[in-house]
Order: structure tokens, then sequence, then C-alpha cells
């Protein structure tokens, strides 16, 4: 909690900056002690000066420009804005199949959305200054608009990169397991075949998509020499076309990718990231390293559903939790960026 204190000055004078930029005026924020990230120690009285949303300047001073504007963190622990990888502004959780198919049934996008603002402004209050949220499962393109929003000063929030609705292939991704009859909602727009891909990926782009996001796999299971198997979603030439088609409107593609054939044709496509990736085999950390595509582990998020969906029936998220660390603690002897 105390460390949270110590953000919110400065988050919230960051804000406030955020709504002065259009002057480009300077400011500036008198820090008690100030984590740079650079040097070895805490630096103590420091002086960041702003000029609009630019840093122009830290040093040890209390002088500033007459008639320029001293914000007193003196007392407050300053550092810069923490960045998030990978959220979902617009989902409240997951950890059992009725936690998400609740969501879709019976919230309305709009209700989602509203909760998702909620979700953007404890963001920033945490210290996030900017987020990459990862898809809408299932609120289409809400977080373009939410996004919009912050820009425009009309609600709080960090800076946000957005993917709006993934794609997966037919049957793979929830809403699963409804009669044939019954029409439902689904996590994601539903593609198949590498041409109906590539008009998914001009329509996302078209609707403020920054990112393109992908599932790449899904029914994990261990195999008897340890690694974590999948059933792959899209096939190779699926994903080369989302692949080709983002890159070619100079968009990135983030694949949900967490076990061994998933991963592979990720990386075999060109994808940017890899997201989860609870399982990469050496080869395949290696020529993502070779080629610049991140890993973005999710380690938490993995031991917060990893007991409830054991309890629902899939005990192999418990021992993923294993074969993830293991993944982890490999990643830098590879070469790995994350």
């Amino acid at each position: 909690m105390r460390s949270r204190h110590l953000l919110t000055a400065l988050i919230l004078a960051g804000s406030l900056l955020r709504a002065q930029a259009p002057t480009a005026k300077t400011v500036y924020l008198k820090c008690g002690t100030l984590l740079d990230g650079k040097s070895e120690t805490a630096r103590k009285n420091v002086v960041i000066a702003i000029q609009g949303e630019k840093i122009a300047s830290t040093e040890a001073r209390d002088s500033k420009e007459a008639g320029a504007e001293m914000i007193d963190l003196s007392t407050k622990t300053c550092l810069p804005g923490l960045i998030d990888t990978h959220t979902h502004v617009l989902l409240q959780g997951d950890i059992t199949a009725a936690d998400y198919d609740e969501q879709l049934l019976k919230q309305s996008s709009e209700y989602r959305t509203i909760l998702a603002t909620v979700n953007a402004r404890r963001a920033l209050e945490y210290g996030f200054t900017t987020i990459r949220d990862v898809e809408t499962e299932g609120a289409g393109y809400a977080d373009v608009d939410v996004k919009k929003a912050i820009n425009n000063g009309v609600i709080p929030g960090p800076r946000m990169q957005v993917a709006t609705r993934a794609m997966d292939v037919t049957g793979a991704y929830p809403l699963l397991g409804y009669a044939p009859n019954v029409s439902v909602p689904h996590g994601v727009q539903v593609v198949d075949g590498a041409d109906p891909a590539r008009v998914a990926v001009r329509e996302q782009i078209s609707h403020g998509a920054d990112w393109i996001k992908v599932y790449s796999d899904r029914s994990y299971l261990i195999r008897d020499d340890g690694v974590l198997d999948d059933i792959p979603t899209f096939t190779l030439e699926e994903l080369k076309a989302i692949v080709n088609e983002a890159h070619r409107e100079r968009h990135k593609v983030a694949s949900h990718a967490m076990a061994l054939q998933g991963v592979h044709n990720s990386v075999e496509a060109g994808v940017d990231s890899i997201e989860h990736g609870n399982y990469i085999a050496d080869e395949d950390m290696k020529a993502m390293a070779a080629h610049g595509i991140f890993y973005v582990p999710t380690i938490f998020v993995g031991a917060y559903v990893a007991e409830g969906r054991a309890a629902e029936g899939a005990p192999v998220w418990v021992k993923m939790l294993v074969i993830h660390e293991q993944t982890f603690r490999r990643g830098p002897r590879n070469s790995l960026t994350w």
C-alpha cells in the first residue's frame, strides 16, 4: 500500500502534464528520491523538468524558470511510468468457463466498457502509464474507444496499444459446448482460410487495431518426456497470411502460444511476440532471438488461474506452472528478449 501511495502523486502529476501538453510549457517535479532505471543507486533531491510530454532534464537542484510550476514531491519516490505489455481491460477474470461465459452472455458491451474505464484508471493509479491491451474478449472494438477517451482527456488512463477483436479458428475459442442450434457469441473474430484471414486483418486495422492478436494453440497436455504439447489452431499458411498482411500494413502480430506447436508455428510465421509461452523449445528460442521476436511470459496469470481450472477438471494447468518456470529460466541462456 505504501508503494502505491508513493506512486500516486507522480502519476497524478503525469496526468496533469498530459492535459497541459498542447501548451508545451515547462513543469518541474521536485522529487525526494528518484529511481531512474539507469543509476546504480537511488538519486536524492532531484528536479525533473518536463516540457509538454517530454522529460527535458533531471538535475539535483532546487531552481526553476521564473513563473514555471513546481510540483513538490519532496516526500515521495519518483520513478518512470511502468508498462504492462499484456492486459485485458474488458475482461474481469476468466478462471473458469462459467466466469467467461457469464460476461459474454449476461453483460452488454456497453457495461463491459464502463468496467474497462475503471480498470484503465486503476492501472494508471498503480503506476502503469502505458499498457498493451491484447483483445476485448467479445466486446468488439470497445478498446479503441477506451483509448480514444483517454487520449481526448475524457477519462484518466494510461497510453494504450490495442488489439481489438483477435482471431481464432472455428471450434477453438469460447463460447463452446452449447447446443448446435443455439447461437452464442465468441470472444474472438472467427477466421478460417488464408484469404479470409487477410480480410480480417484489414478490417481490424481499419477500425483502429494497433496490434493483431492470434490464438495459435489450444488443448494442452504434457507428454511423457515432459514437453507441453498442444493442438495448433491456424495452419501455417493461415498464420503466414495474417503476419504478411499485418506487416504489409506496418502493424505487428502478437501470438497467444502456450506450447510446442503453437509457438513453433508462430515463430515460423514471423510473429512479433509470443504471449505466455509456457513451453518453448530451445530451437524456437534461438529463432526468436535471431528474428527479434519478443517473449511476454505473463508469469502471474498462470498461477492465478491454475488452481481454479484444476478444480474444474483440468489439472494440467497446475503442472504447467513448473514447465513455465523452467522455460522462463532457459530464456536468458538463449538470448530471449523480454
